[in-house]
Formats: structure tokens, sequence, C-alpha cells
């Protein structure tokens, strides 16, 4: 259950996502050596304060608009191998509760990816408020994650000759958001 958290600076009402200065990205293993990283172009958010401080999240990204800065490796992501974006265009997230942990937070919720919905945890930091540059108050966010993509029916496997896989099992998602407070 999320109860209301002193959360310093945040103001009640509905602070929304700013793409243009927002990041939600992930790391995968890659030949069990190195990483690989990419990002999604496209997404959208919120982050709601009730009257009594209790927070609430809602976001949704396009999973077509992945981008690992790679076009041939970008198509076969979007492909049935693995996100299979002809059929499931979106990832959606929708908090369950907030709650302390040191000078951060837990922020738990329903993730849903590849049409399997999951409870997840991310570990939340709140970077602070700025009174913004004319437009409003805005607020800073960072955020992470580990999901295993198995979870979420991705379950390609592309073994090695020698052993291990070309894609890890085990997905990093990264989030670095701005939220601007709404009017």
């Amino acid at each position: 259950m999320t109860t209301a958290l002193a959360t310093p600076g945040l103001s009640t009402g509905t602070w929304v996502i700013d793409p243009v200065h927002s990041t939600v990205g992930f790391t995968v293993r890659h030949l069990m050596v190195s990483k690989v990283r990419g990002t999604f172009e496209d997404f959208s958010g919120q982050i709601t304060i009730a009257e009594d401080g209790t927070p609430s999240v809602q976001s949704e990204i396009a999973v077509d608009s992945v981008n690992t800065k790679n076009e041939q490796r970008d198509g076969h992501i979007k492909s049935a191998d693995f996100f299979e974006v002809e059929k499931f265009p979106k990832a959606t997230f929708t908090s369950t509760s907030v709650r302390s942990k040191g000078d951060g937070f837990i922020l738990e919720g329903d993730f849903t990816l590849h049409g399997i919905t999951k409870k997840i945890e991310l570990e939340l930091e709140v970077n602070g408020v700025n009174p913004g540059m004319g437009n409003g108050p805005v607020a800073g966010f960072e955020a992470t994650t580990v999901i295993n993509r198995k979870d979420f029916g991705i379950s390609i496997d592309m073994p090695l000759e020698g052993g291990g896989a070309v894609v890890g099992d085990k997905i990093t998602i990264n989030l670095e958001i701005e939220a601007g407070l709404q009017a």
C-alpha cells in the first residue's frame, strides 16, 4: 500500500514527464563480455501527488522506438524474436506502492512488456525540485531495476559455440526523468 511520503518540494498535483529532458535506457550483456546500451525515444508518463502526499506513477513506452545505434539490431529487436512490436506495441508501468529506503525510495508496480504483466521494483532517487525557467516547477528523478527478459516471454536463445549466449537474460533499465508540474 502506498502511503504519504516525505518528498521534499513535490507539491500536490500532476507532474508530467518531459521527454526532451528525460531518458529511458537499458543495458544487456552481449557475447558474455560486454554490454549493449539502448534507449526508447518515444515515451510518456506522469507522477501524481495526492492531497495527502500519496504518490502514484503511470507511464507508457512505444517499444518500436528502441534505438541501440545499430539499425540491423534494432530491426531484430522489434521482430517476433524479441519485442514483437506489431502485436505488442507498448510497454506500460503503473505503480502500486512507494516506500522509503534509506535516502531513496522503492517504487513497486505492474510492468507490462510483450503482453505479460509482472510486479517489479525500481530503486528511486528524487534529485530535487527547481522553480524552472518560467513554466513552473520541475522535478528530477532517477530509477533503476533489473528484469529477466524470459519472465516476459522473450525467450529466444542464441547460444555461443564455446558456451554462454549472444544476449543475456538480465536487462537493466535506467530512467533519468524530469517532470514538470501541470497548472
